[in-house]
């Protein structure tokens, strides 16, 4: 009886402790497969460093594990009229060192967001609709824009609220360091060491409760065996990314679960169409520049597309995780157009092309990829070098880290760009907006269209949807621009990558088509 008692009074004294003191390092770490590039939630618009900065810092608005919008910092939204949107924001929100989230840090967000200085790829695309702010009281917020912008809260999903008190003087190295990274988020920054981890801790009275796991530790694995030999030895609990060689293997072993999903994610090719002459590492098989840029004339890119056995990709270098590609999005989603196909594998008919368009022996060029972010990425990039050595062109092969990758693209340094696209809205208007749209960076147009393609007709198509209200008119305009954008050859469409996710035994995850790895999607399994 005497013990009985002791542990009765032992077990109402640690039901008496606050939150904090009951947390026993409940530790989870995850492998991840492509680096972090900032922990400045708004230098980088890249996936990864996108589903990092989500356990820091919120949206006003969030997107469910099927990019279904949901409430975030702010509980409500409504159109006033064509050009006014109303947010509601949530109460009793606080920073993660306890200062109150109010309208205030949201004015201060949206001026940040065009002007971080050096941005390999920015958000402002998101942020440029909107003309005017008003703040109504600490909790309500009006947005003015110039046009109709009917994508106006899903542009708000792609944008994280910063403190206006920790930012106003902040530099992206601030946010690196830890200084400024200080969100409303489930998760506190406690440690980032680029191409290495990065280290979250719980954020004890997060709005939205609280988290399972004390500390995350997530670990760059870029190395597909080696994430996933931490998998199997007990290193990390979860990896993304799973190797398509390695899934048939783990499926089978009862200490791993697998869950998979078909992703928003296209593999695509975009062709520098910058200058009317010589293109960076395009010439002729002897090896001098070429008087002209070949990707300018529709007839070489349609070749260059026509040239790819996209079945034979997916069935092979990707191992059945892949869906051949026709457009910007699979099928399913808004604004994807029925009649849009994969291009047909058309080796003959791809010379017939270049013949055509004065290149009846071919060209020499260089495929420029990157070899640590997308599924096989490297391999891809391989199997189009072959395909093309069957058309005349002599294709060389050159990958690097997407670190060093993505910069140079964006300032145009190769021609051949072998690239991936996650669509945040869930609709394939925007992707066409930051991918196709000709290049204004004062309206946010084409901001990640790294070729420089231009259509006018493309264009007004893309602005008139984007400011059009009705669903349904709305959706026949981006079919029509998908449409254009594809008859053109604006892009290559390759496919779109099905995402596979393994854990060890005892834990669950929610797959996500958007392809983010989340420690809140991680959970004990039941």
């Amino acid at each position: 009886m005497l013990r009985f008692l002791r542990l009765a009074l032992a077990a109402l004294a640690v039901l008496a402790l606050p939150a904090a003191t009951l947390a026993k390092e409940r530790e989870v770490s995850i492998g991840l497969q492509a680096a972090i590039t900032s922990m400045d939630p708004h230098y980088h618009n890249l996936s990864p460093n996108n589903s990092m900065m989500l356990h820091m810092f919120e949206p006003l608005i969030k997107r469910d594990a099927n990019q279904k919008l949901v409430p975030g910092l702010a509980t409500s939204w409504k159109a006033v009229d064509d050009l006014t949107w109303e947010f509601k924001l949530r109460k009793n929100v606080r920073f993660h060192d306890g200062s109150p989230f109010t309208a205030d840090d949201v004015v201060f967000t949206l001026k940040r967001v065009p002007n971080v200085p050096n941005s390999p790829s920015s958000f402002a695309t998101f942020t440029k609709p909107i003309v005017d702010v008003k703040v109504v009281d600490p909790h309500t917020i009006v947005f003015k824009t110039a046009t109709a912008h009917v994508l106006l809260p899903s542009d708000l999903a792609s944008v994280m609220i910063v403190s206006k008190l920790h930012g106003e003087k902040a530099s992206t190295e601030d946010y690196n360091s830890g200084k400024a990274a200080i969100g409303t988020g489930p998760y506190k920054f406690a440690e980032y060491v680029p191409n290495q981890r990065v280290v979250l801790k719980a954020n004890y009275g997060y709005w939205g409760g609280e988290e399972p796991w004390d500390k995350v530790t997530f670990k760059i694995l870029t190395n597909a065996a080696a994430r996933v030999a931490a998998l199997l030895s007990g290193d990390v609990q979860m990896i993304e990314t799973v190797p398509t060689a390695d899934i048939g293997k783990l499926s089978s072993d009862k200490r791993f679960s697998l869950v998979d999903k078909v992703s928003n994610r296209v593999i695509y090719v975009h062709l520098n169409q910058r200058s009317d002459t010589a293109a960076p590492f395009i010439t002729g098989k002897d090896g001098k520049p070429l008087a002209k840029n070949p990707l300018k004339d529709p007839r070489v890119r349609k070749a260059l597309s026509i040239a790819i056995n996209r079945d034979a990709i997916a069935d092979r270098v990707m191992e059945k995780r892949a869906v051949p590609a026709g457009q910007l999005l699979p099928d399913f989603f808004f604004g994807t157009s029925k009649k849009l196909k994969p291009a047909k594998y058309d080796p003959e008919g791809a010379k017939k092309l270049l013949a055509e368009a004065g290149y009846p022996s071919g060209f020499a060029m260089t495929i420029h990829g990157t070899n640590n972010r997308y599924i096989n990425d490297d391999k891809v990039a391989q199997a189009i070098a072959q395909f093309y050595s069957r058309i005349g062109i002599d294709a060389k092969v050159e990958t690097m880290p997407a670190s060093v990758y993505f910069t140079r693209a964006t300032k145009g340094d190769f021609s051949y760009m072998q690239l991936g696209w996650g669509t945040e809205s869930g609709e394939q208007g925007s992707s066409l907006r930051s991918l196709l749209a000709t290049y204004d960076a004062a309206k946010g147009m084409g901001v990640t269209n790294r070729a420089r393609y231009s259509n006018p007709e493309l264009d007004a198509l893309i602005t008139q949807a984007m400011s059009t209200i009705d669903d349904k008119k709305r959706e026949g305009l981006i079919q029509k621009a998908a449409e254009i954008a594809m008859a053109d050859t604006a892009l290559i469409p390759i496919h779109y990558e099905v995402s596979t996710w393994a854990t060890a035994r005892g834990f669950a995850y929610q797959a996500r088509t958007d392809q983010y790895t989340l420690a809140t999607g991680l959970k004990p399994a039941k």
